[in-house]
């Protein structure tokens, strides 16, 4: 199948990694959380040809006009919508898109973002401190910035942003306020705190905290993340690539929870959580870029991906078995797979 050559240049981040740990298969069913530019869809769609379809999801509405062209050439394939991964599972119900092969997380901002200054996620240019990744949100940043108390902000900056500067730059703040563009904020954190300390520029953590806060990120990562393991089939993959600690700790936390049967605390005589396993970990170590991939795309470097397979729950039922194999009628196209439904069958008769 040929690309569309008037698709904008753009580079995922682990690319290979990402499809080998989502152990895409031609006719599968995946999910772009986070669809961004497309680049990961284009992969995805690429590797599970022919049969093979995507949903892909982004609160943004320019990444899904801008990645609906660059995946022009898949349409048959592809149903893009612009809504929050937060709102996972009433997605996939609306479409009947579940259960699936493999869901993407690919957090943090794209380039799409950071090169649109009016959005306001840079301080590298003159930008309105907006923050939003949808144009649909009430709260910006210059809104959080001009209208919290020094010790909110404080609160804000030292937790989603782990600055260690976090009272001087909003006491800076406050004393400097209205802020509304992002150079201005930039200029008075770098103030705040007496110069540039290092080789990251001081504005960096306070606008990576701003654009948590304003957007939620990690109260609807925890979320979906949970969401979404219910909406996988037997043997389904989950693969998260995250960029900076909070993320990473969210996921790391959440996929070792979920591959364990007993989360009881340590020194309980026995069980009495009566959890069970929905994970098992494809990787007991992060992965991470290459130094090629790192020289190549620099915003590469802070990325760590993580994936965990769906395993057998519980429920026994014909009825939970049929779901698992990714039997959801005549109308699944083909997904139908008879032979893994008959080997689970024999497990579950077995036991």
């Amino acid at each position: 199948m040929n690309r569309n050559r008037s698709a904008p240049t753009h580079i995922p981040v682990l690319v290979e990694e990402t499809i080998k740990a989502l152990a895409v298969q031609p006719g599968g069913r995946y999910i772009d959380c986070t669809l961004g530019r497309g680049g990961h869809a284009a992969a995805i769609l690429e590797q599970s040809a022919p049969g093979g379809q995507l949903l892909g999801i982004d609160a943004d509405p320019e990444a899904i006009r801008v990645a609906s062209e660059r995946l022009e050439d898949y349409h048959d394939s592809i149903l893009l919508i612009n809504e929050n991964f937060a709102n996972l599972p009433a997605i996939c119900l609306r479409y009947d898109f579940q259960p699936v092969h493999g869901i993407l997380f690919d957090l943090g901002l794209s380039s799409l973002q950071l090169s649109d200054h009016h959005r306001g996620f840079s301080f590298q240019e003159e930008g309105p401190l907006d923050m939003r990744l949808s144009p649909d949100q009430q709260i910006t940043a210059a809104d959080i910035i001009n209208q919290s108390s020094e010790a909110e902000l404080a609160d804000i900056i030292r937790e989603y942003g782990e600055e260690g500067y976090s009272r001087q730059i909003a006491r800076g703040i406050v004393k400097e306020r209205p802020i509304e563009t992002t150079l201005k904020l930039a200029k008075v954190i770098e103030q705040a705190i007496g110069g540039r300390k290092g080789r990251i520029h001081p504005a960096t953590k306070t606008f990576q905290a701003l654009r948590i806060a304003v957007n939620q990120e990690l109260d609807n990562l925890e979320s979906a993340l949970k969401q979404a393991v219910n909406l996988l089939g037997f043997g389904g993959r989950l693969v998260v690539i995250s960029y900076h600690s909070l993320e990473d700790r969210i996921v790391k936390q959440f996929m070792r929870q979920e591959s364990q049967d007993c989360i009881c605390p340590i020194g309980t005589p026995a069980c009495v959580c009566g959890h069970s396993a929905s994970l098992r970990l494809v990787n007991r170590r992060v992965i991470t870029p290459s130094a090629h991939e790192i020289e190549f795309n620099p915003r590469s470097r802070s990325a760590k991906l993580r994936a965990a397979e769906h395993i057998v729950f519980q429920d026994t039922s014909a009825e939970a078995t049929e779901r698992l194999c990714f039997s959801l009628a005549d109308r699944a196209n083909g997904w139908r797979r008879p032979v893994l439904l008959e080997r689970l069958r024999m497990v579950f008769s077995a036991s």
